[in-house]
C-alpha cells in the first residue's frame, strides 16, 4: 500500500491537469490523423518525456517554491506570453491542412525522431505543470497526503507520467477511430488549438491581475 498510494495520488493529480483539451493532446490528436498512429505515439512519448523532467523538479523544489510565489508569477507570465504567441500562429498565420484528394492514399508518415523531438519542443514551451505540480504537492502535504521522501516522489511521478501518457493515448485514438468523420476537425484544427491556448492567456492574466 505504501508503493500503490503515492503512484495512485501521482494519476489522481495529473489526469484532471491534462483530460481537458489543450495544445499537446490536441497536437497529438491532429498528428494521429494526418501522420498516423505511429507518428502521434512517439510525439506523445516525447511530450510525456519533458513532463516527467518537469513535474520531478516541480515536486522536489516545492518547498522552496512555495515559499516564493514570485517565482511562481515568473513561469505564470513567461507561459502566458508563449501562449499569447502560438494562439496568434494558429488563428491567424498558420495554414489550414489540406484535405486529401484520394482517401486512399496511404498516410505519409514523418520520421519518428522529428515527432519525438516535436513533442519534445511543445511540452518544453508549456510551462504550466511546474507551477501546477508545486501548487498540488504542498496542498497535498498540509493535508497529509503527500511526503517530499525521495521515494515517494519518485513514484508520484511515476503515477503523472503513466496518466499523462495514458490520456494522450486516448486523444490519438479517439480521433483515429474517428478519422471518416473527422472532416470538420481537420479543417479547423489550428482554430481549435487556437482556442485552447487563448482561453488558457485569458485565464493566466485574470490569475496574474488578481495577483497584483
Amino acid at each position: 500500500m505504501d508503493i500503490i498510494f503515492p503512484v495512485l495520488i501521482g494519476i489522481l493529480v495529473a489526469t484532471p491537469g491534462i483530460l481537458l483539451p489543450g495544445l499537446i493532446n490536441m497536437t497529438a490528436a491532429k498528428i494521429s490523423l494526418r501522420d498516423g498512429k505511429s507518428c502521434a505515439v512517439v510525439f506523445a512519448a516525447g511530450a510525456t518525456f519533458i513532463v516527467l523532467i518537469q513535474s520531478y523538479i516541480a515536486v522536489s523544489f516545492a518547498k522552496f517554491i512555495s515559499r516564493r510565489p514570485d517565482i511562481i508569477n515568473l513561469l505564470e507570465e513567461v507561459g502566458l506570453g508563449i501562449f499569447v504567441l502560438l494562439t496568434i500562429y494558429f488563428i491567424f498565420i498558420a495554414k489550414k491542412p489540406q484535405q486529401k484528394e484520394d482517401e486512399d492514399e496511404p498516410v505519409k508518415l514523418r520520421s519518428r525522431t522529428s515527432c519525438f523531438f516535436l513533442g519534445v519542443l511543445l511540452s518544453v514551451l508549456n510551462f504550466f505543470p511546474i507551477p501546477y505540480y508545486v501548487v498540488m504537492s504542498v496542498t497535498l502535504s498540509a493535508y497529509k497526503y503527500f511526503s517530499f521522501d525521495n521515494l515517494f516522489v519518485f513514484l508520484f511521478v511515476m503515477g503523472a507520467v503513466s496518466s499523462t501518457f495514458g490520456v494522450f493515448y486516448l486523444y490519438i485514438v479517439f480521433f483515429k477511430k474517428l478519422e471518416n468523420r473527422s472532416g470538420f476537425f481537420m479543417k479547423n484544427v489550428n482554430y481549435f488549438i487556437g482556442g485552447v491556448t487563448g482561453i488558457v492567456s485569458v485565464i493566466t492574466l485574470i490569475k496574474l491581475l488578481r495577483n497584483m
